[in-house]
């Protein structure tokens, strides 16, 4: 309220959100008191969140109270969206949510930057993905930076459960707050158990979970790294007596709102998850959290873990360590990073042509669904590479999105075939009718006829808005603008693939330490509470004492990790691997099929169903590459 930006390191169930929702009903009242504003200039907040249930659930409770609050997400209906703009434009609203992907729209941000008053607060939340050493490293969140500084954003609230003093320092920098604005809570849970088995067989996995849940009943959490792995744990629990659910990012909407509402009202209800349930949710009675699987960083571990026991009595969290936990930490660590054949593929798609038919100023689209395919970067991945190139390079500024398959269903002929506007008639021409659907190829028309793309698009929504027409779009292309002559030469190229590499490669060594640094953490001869404070970076006047209830406090016995060490390469495997799989230009690619990694190409090209593919998957990743790149340069 004193007009100063801070980074605000709370524990999950901390109250993170009453630090930017009660000064943006606040700044109404400060206005009124001091008369420094009228009603309508007095801004708006604006929080950022990758967390679309999050945002719905407070924009709801906000409006629940008549506080004036709105989201921009993929989920959010034309109507609504129009009827947010008009807020914009009138600032009467208190609270706007919207996904940092947002930030992307040149559109939306000169909207906000509209807006009567200004920003008076942003609001980032889960502030530690802007940081390149934190465990969940997004670039979006350092374009956010950059909208503060050319939005000129009044102040900044960055918001997280899980910092180390350098990844809290990363955010600090990031948007030029001062120490005195770094504001922690200890990491520290008195009324939280932490226990760790060790499993070295995966058959005792399931045996031992169901009796710790007959052990411990109440509202639980069991995490698992695989969404197959929910559904199936969830129905072997089912059939032992328990009431289990599964929930994942591949579940329909309604499904998942579903159990999340029935998990919050239950008190035994058992929700199998992947890292997507939780986050949010504000149940303060759930007893335990178990780790199935492993988690991929003690941050993850910790922010999991806050969420048992928020009113405060006793709540267990288990940590199951199993030898198949290694395996599937290996696949997404080693996947995620792409070869240097896949780099210079990407590298020669976006410039090569673009480079000889656009100057600096103009736009290309890019269908990242396909481009994915063509270069063998799965999609996460390769927006990163976009925001690596857009924000480390200065290629390129992302500039919003379109869709390029538009179709209607119409309702109302005759008011379709009445209107005389140029763009209705363009539309009319050009478009291809089906039996139920008529297609509409936006692109063409646009050359055809001359007119502006956003023209054709608004008389198709117009016709949707009067009930004349049904429309869909698919087929979305992301819109980027060049900044500078795009490299053009092979030395060029290879420069920026080089650096790209090196920046991959060390993002996969830090992603291998992070999951070492958990299993030490368990693993070690020390308490594991003091353990986690020690690592967030608290004092010794925080937690100076043992928890006395953790496996450690209770045993004093060290967890002992499940040996099973790496298989040498069977050269027979080998052999057989290279003679169904002809390609020799990419040994990544060799190795993650012996590994059974998938990929983009393989899918395309069915490599995943041969038999060969996974058939090395008890072998060291890093010996696999190594003989597949000996194989790929004879």
């Amino acid at each position: 309220m004193d007009g100063g930006s801070a980074t605000i390191v709370f524990p999950t169930g901390g109250g993170k959100s009453l630090c930017y929702q009660v000064p943006a009903v606040a700044f109404r009242y400060q206005d009124e008191a001091f008369g420094s504003r009228t009603r309508e200039m007095s801004g708006i907040t604006l929080v950022v969140s990758p967390l679309i249930a999050l945002m719905k659930d407070q924009v709801d409770a906000l409006v629940r109270r008549k506080i004036k609050a709105a989201v921009l997400n993929s989920s959010t209906s034309r109507d609504q969206f129009l009827a947010t703009q008009e807020d914009l434009r009138n600032g009467s609203l208190d609270l706007l949510y919207c996904a940092p992907e947002r930030l992307n729209n040149e559109g939306f941000i000169a909207s906000l930057k509209a807006v009567p008053g200004g920003i008076r607060l942003l609001a980032v939340d889960e502030a530690h993905c802007i940081s390149e050493w934190g465990h969940s490293f997004r670039p979006d969140y350092l374009k956010i930076a950059r909208f503060a500084k050319e939005a000129e954003v009044q102040r900044v609230a960055c918001l997280t459960a899980t910092a180390t003093p350098k990844v809290a320092q990363d955010i600090c920098d990031a948007f030029s707050i001062p120490k005195e604005g770094l504001l922690t809570t200890p990491v520290y849970r008195p009324n939280l158990r932490l226990l760790v088995q060790s499993n070295p067989k995966q058959s005792d996995n399931v045996t031992k979970l169901v009796k710790f849940l007959r052990q411990y009943p109440g509202p639980t959490i069991v995490y698992v790294t695989l969404q197959k792995g929910t559904e199936d744990l969830a129905d072997d629990l089912n059939k032992r007596g328990f009431i289990a659910k599964a929930f994942h990012a591949g579940m329909k909407q309604e499904v998942k709102t579903q159990t999340q509402d029935e998990f919050f009202t239950s008190d035994k209800m058992i929700v199998v998850a992947t890292i997507a349930f939780g986050m949010g949710i504000d149940k303060a009675n759930i007893r335990n959290v178990i780790h199935f699987d492993i988690p991929d960083s003690i941050e993850s571990y910790s922010q999991q873990i806050g969420r048992a026991g928020r009113d405060g009595l006793p709540s267990v969290c288990l940590f199951n360590l199993s030898t198949k936990d290694f395996y599937l930490r290996n696949i997404f660590t080693y996947g995620d990073r792409p070869s240097v054949r896949s780099l210079k593929l990407l590298l020669n798609d976006i410039c090569v042509m673009n480079s000889k038919r656009l100057k600096v100023g103009d736009t290309f689209a890019v269908s990242t669904y396909h481009q994915s395919k063509e270069v063998d970067i799965g999609a996460t991945m390769l927006s990163i590479l976009y925001a690596q190139l857009e924000l480390h390079f200065g290629l390129f500024r992302a500039a919003g999105s379109k869709y390029t398959d538009y179709k209607f269903k119409t309702h109302d002929a005759g008011l379709i075939s009445s209107d005389n506007d140029p763009a209705a008639r363009a539309i009319l021409k050009g478009s291809k009718k089906a039996s139920t659907w008529t297609y509409v190829p936006v692109d063409q028309i646009e050359q055809t006829s001359g007119l502006a793309r956003e023209d054709i698009i608004r008389k198709l929504n117009e016709w949707n808005d009067r009930g004349a027409v049904t429309n869909t779009a698919s087929g979305v292309q992301n819109i980027y603008r060049i900044e500078k002559p795009l490299p053009s030469t092979p030395q060029q190229i290879d420069a920026i693939v080089t650096e790209l590499d090196k920046t991959m490669g060390a993002q996969e060594k830090q992603n291998l330490d992070r999951t070492r640094a958990l299993i030490n953490l368990v693993t070690d001869k020390k308490c594991y509470s003091l353990a986690l404070a020690t690592y967030f970076g608290e004092s010794a006047d925080d937690v100076s004492e043992e928890c006395g209830h953790c496996t450690w406090c209770e045993t004093h016995e060290q967890v002992q990790l499940p040996n099973e060490p790496p298989q040498s390469p069977d050269p027979a495997l080998v052999k057989r691997i290279l003679e169904q799989v002809p390609a020799r230009d990419d040994p990544r690619y060799l190795a993650k099929i012996a590994f059974g990694i998938k990929s983009p190409r393989m899918t395309q090209e069915g490599i995943y169903k041969k038999d060969v593919f996974e058939s090395m998957n008890v072998c060291d990743f890093e010996e696999l590459l190594k003989i597949f790149t000996k194989e790929c340069h004879m």
